[in-house]
């Protein structure tokens, strides 16, 4: 299980935009590099990101080698009712991870 940072408001009013920023602790290994033994490294990378809003995809993200070790991406959501944001990562060697961030509604 990849170490993940999710920074997100808990609460917003109807209608604000609101900035999601995820980070997730993945090595992201290229296949292009070698080991201390001289042989390739194996390729080990996140290859796809998606937030859902009340289960509606709201953003998501292809991801390929040039990627830097520990992804972080930052997006906006318009908050439009109480929900569960649900992140979503999955990757090379059956790798998958998944948090998820309640947002309420207030006014």
């Amino acid at each position: 299980m990849a170490r993940t940072l999710i920074t997100a408001p808990a609460s917003a009013k109807r209608g604000d935009l609101v900035e999601i920023r995820v980070l997730i602790g993945h090595p992201m290994e290229t296949g292009f590099r070698s080991g201390d033994e001289g042989r390739l490294l194996p390729r080990d990378i996140i290859t796809r990101f998606v937030c859902h809003y009340n289960d509606e995809p709201v953003f998501a993200a292809d991801l390929f080698p040039a990627i830097s070790a520990n992804p972080y991406l930052a997006f906006y959501v318009r908050a439009t009712v109480s929900a569960t944001l649900r992140f979503g990562w999955e990757g090379d060697k059956g790798f998958s991870q998944a948090e998820t961030h309640v947002l309420s509604i207030t006014g």
